[in-house]
């Protein structure tokens, strides 16, 4: 008799048995998840733009579980929120329960101080910093030289006086001249000295007219009449700032320019001292009334000397500075501001031992610092 072999139908039956045994099981677990699912309402949302399926009834269960995590570490209770309550733009976070106090810094609202102040930071920071507009060297010097002459002809109540034929003051007429007389020795050295390479250059054509202008005589009536040449001259003076600012002009502040100009203002200063001190003059004794005229002369040098001084060391600082004259500088500019403010009521000229002022000695004494210290700084310049 033929054996039969039973080892393939073991196999099919052990198959089988299997295949069975897990439908059982996936059939079962189905049925257990179907029963889960249904025991809790879900409500089901389409994105229309992915196609996406979003279950609410999950993210309701998320956010029980964040309002649990918040209580225990706030411990407060909070309404529930569901996901569409709030904006993306504002999620959710552990902080919000707390006080703006027990918040950490960067969580606190900024004070309305606070907020002021850093937006006037950024609105600052947006702009760009704008350069310094720095001037040309001689900018300051000739500036300084105009502004004096400049006030008394436009600024002044009454304008320029010393030609008026009817003189109510005779004052101001003498600070005036004062100031004239320093004004021209600036213009005159600027024009053949500090705008020049040397003696072979031609004279700069702005300042030789400015020079022109103002050697007109301050007493004259018309024909021409000095404040329109005087004005002219300041006109001349600030084209050639404008020739000077766009390189078309020259201005050298070697010391050899710097030297002749203070000579001249030493020169004019002990003519001043001179008048200061005298007890006659040509018409005879000096009298108050006449006292007056010198004292206000020698005022008007001091009054323009403070101006141009000061804008001589600001342009020929580097100059000054290499012979460590700037502080001479500084003192002969206090002094000027000490014989600008005398300004008494009327002039006296009593005698140095009297009960009365004697003013022009009063103002002789900064006149005669100044001096000093021009000589000084002449000296330091040329190497004595």
């Amino acid at each position: 008799m033929r054996q039969i072999s039973l080892c393939p139908i073991g196999k099919k039956v052990c198959i089988f048995a299997v295949l069975l045994t897990e439908a059982f099981f996936l059939t079962a677990y189905q049925c257990f998840a179907t029963t889960s699912v249904i025991s809790q309402p879900i409500s089901i949302t389409k994105n229309d733009q992915s196609g996406k399926v979003q279950n609410e009834s999950v993210e309701k269960v998320n956010d029980e579980k964040e309002q649990q995590k918040e209580i225990l570490f706030t411990g407060q209770k909070q309404t529930p929120k569901t996901f569409m309550e709030k904006p993306e733009s504002q999620p959710n976070t552990m902080l919000d329960g707390l006080d703006e106090t027990d918040k950490p810094d960067h969580e606190k609202p900024c004070k309305k101080e606070d907020t002021k102040i850093a937006l006037k930071t950024k609105k600052k920071s947006s702009i760009p910093p704008q350069k310094e507009v720095s001037r040309v060297t001689g900018y300051a010097f000739i500036e300084s030289v105009i502004q004096p002459l400049e006030y008394e002809l436009n600024e002044r109540f009454w304008g320029w006086r010393p030609n008026d034929i009817i003189n109510f003051t005779d004052n101001i007429n003498n600070i005036q001249l004062g100031i004239l007389e320093v004004t021209r020795r600036s213009v005159v050295v600027l024009a053949l000295r500090i705008s020049r390479t040397g003696s072979n250059d031609k004279i700069d054509e702005n300042l030789e007219n400015a020079m022109n202008w103002l050697m007109i005589k301050a007493n004259q009536y018309w024909f021409p009449s000095p404040e329109s040449k005087y004005n002219q001259a300041i006109d001349e003076l600030r084209l050639y700032i404008d020739r000077l600012e766009r390189g078309r002009a020259r201005f050298f502040i070697r010391t050899d320019n710097l030297i002749p100009l203070l000579e001249n203002y030493e020169d004019l200063l002990g003519g001043c001292d001179q008048s200061l001190t005298i007890k006659e003059d040509d018409d005879g004794p000096i009298t108050s009334s006449k006292a007056d005229n010198y004292f206000h002369y020698a005022q008007g040098v001091a009054k323009a000397l403070g101006y141009i001084f000061k804008g001589i060391r600001q342009d020929f600082y580097v100059t000054l500075e290499s012979v460590h004259g700037v502080e001479i500088l500084d003192e002969a500019i206090e002094a000027c501001d000490v014989a600008t403010n005398i300004n008494p009521w009327y002039v006296t000229e009593g005698s140095l031992s009297s009960i009365f002022a004697n003013h022009r000695a009063n103002i002789d004494q900064p006149i005669n610092r100044i001096r000093f210290y021009m000589n000084v700084l002449i000296k330091t310049l040329k190497g004595y």
